[in-house]
């Protein structure tokens, strides 16, 4: 009997039918929320109340309403994938799993990054095979972006973004079963914007329990904005859509307004007396907290693994003609990823003795001759064990025109394996004693 190519997969909210491959079987725009609209946008995720029937899960669904992104010559649709495709029910999650039904399997949980503006679970460097090829369930999940996400407002619950990350997990901890995972044993990770909602929710006592280890990539423990901060933002926004900083006053506005206004929300000054501005001006969105998340965690800490590239600052300074000198770039990379990573690790450290595992990731890209080098995202497909593929390669690609390295995707993708299975990626634990970094690529 030839195998079944559309396997059905029975959650608690319904049936969903997928897509069987070589690498195990897919689930695409599965819904863990309700769709978010009208003043909707601006509330707390409500669970969705689940449908009848078998729902289509073998194509993509929708995308949070996000802006384009241009870096230059370099094509990073691999990293924003399609951009806005329009769609209510976008709070979705894509799973993959070597095979769904019973099974005891590591579960990853994948949260993207894009500035708090852009990204998606369509983007091609999240496709999650070769973790399910590697006997690993992979969740990737859509949340709020820009205003709907993160813009605080008067009558709304702030970091709206981070609550359907939450709500997603405790999806995960109802339905990953179905799909062969283990809801005691899932790993959190995300990259940049995604990252720093990791520190969040380590920072989080309502994420107590939604999962075991945690993994910060290019992220930062300190990038959230103060409420002083939010509100010189929530200020311009109104402003330049004639409205009031309230629920009220944005409720009916449509989401391409939101996205017409934001060139007006760049660039704000939001350095205060007691505050620097965390993104550097790169993103007017972010976790909006009273205290840091490195200074805020709770003692009853999970694993965590957490690194940045070694020339991030690269990636906003040579795509678009601008200064590639390494003093500059280092700066950058410092402000945005290093510092705040940094003081992650060393906040873990004293709370999590033994727990905390830290990396640097060193590998040049050979894009725009050599001088985009180890920047801002070039891990991802060495951790997605997708390196060798064309579309990240030639004289646009993120790799550049260059194989990759043989060895490092299999050995990098091995490593968050198995600190996902066992909480040890294969060197010994960061102190503040001992600070051992990982180094791969160099």
């Amino acid at each position: 009997m030839p195998a079944q190519q559309n396997p059905v997969v029975r959650t608690p909210a319904g049936a969903v039918r997928g897509v069987r491959d070589a690498f195990g079987e897919r689930y695409r725009a599965i819904p863990y929320a309700l769709a978010p609209g009208g003043a909707g946008r601006f509330g707390e995720p409500a669970p969705h109340p689940g449908w009848s029937g078998v729902r289509d899960g073998t194509g993509p669904g929708p995308t949070a309403p996000q802006p384009a992104r241009d870096f230059g010559r370099l094509d990073m649709t691999p990293y924003f994938g399609p951009g806005w495709v329009r769609g209510a029910d976008y709070l979705t999650v894509d799973v993959r799993t070597p095979a769904a039904g019973r099974g005891q399997r590591p579960v990853m949980v994948f949260v993207h990054g894009g500035g708090f503006v852009t990204g998606s679970a369509r983007a091609a460097l999240y496709d999650g095979r070769a973790f399910a090829r590697d006997g690993v369930v992979i969740v990737t999940v859509q949340y709020r972006l820009g205003v709907a996400g993160f813009l605080a407002l008067e009558g709304a619950p702030d970091n709206r973004g981070l609550l359907d990350v939450l709500l997603a997990l405790r999806w995960v901890q109802e339905a990953i079963p179905s799909f062969g995972g283990d809801p005691g044993n899932v790993t959190v990770f995300g990259q940049s914007a995604g990252a720093t909602l990791i520190g969040g929710l380590l920072a989080t006592p309502q994420a107590k329990g939604l999962f075991r280890r945690a993994i910060m990539q290019s992220g930062s423990g300190t990038g959230a904005f103060t409420p002083e901060q939010a509100h010189r933002v929530t200020t311009a926004a109104a402003a330049a859509l004639g409205t009031a900083p309230t629920v009220e006053g944005f409720a009916d506005i449509p989401d391409e307004r939101f996205l017409e206004v934001l060139p007006a929300l760049s660039g704000l000054d939001l350095r205060t007396d007691t505050a620097t501005d965390p993104l550097v001006g790169l993103s007017p969105f972010s976790l909006v907290l009273s205290t840091q998340p490195a200074d805020a965690l709770t003692p009853d800490q999970v694993d965590l693994l957490v690194g940045t590239n070694t020339e991030e600052g690269l990636l906003y300074l040579v795509p678009q003609g601008k200064s590639d000198r390494t003093t500059e770039a280092e700066v950058l990379g410092d402000a945005l990823f290093g510092t705040g990573t940094a003081r992650m690790a060393d906040a873990h450290a004293r709370l999590a003795p033994g727990r905390t595992h830290v990396y640097s990731f060193g590998h040049r890209s050979t894009a725009f001759d050599g001088r985009l080098g180890a920047a801002h995202t070039v891990e991802l497909p060495f951790v997605f064990d997708v390196a060798d593929e064309p579309w990240l390669h030639g004289e646009t690609g993120l790799l550049g025109p260059t194989p990759a390295p043989e060895d490092l995707a299999r050995r990098m993708h091995g490593a968050w394996i198995e600190f996902a299975t066992t909480g040890n990626p294969g060197w010994p634990a960061h102190t503040t004693s001992d600070p051992v970094t990982h180094r791969f690529g160099t």
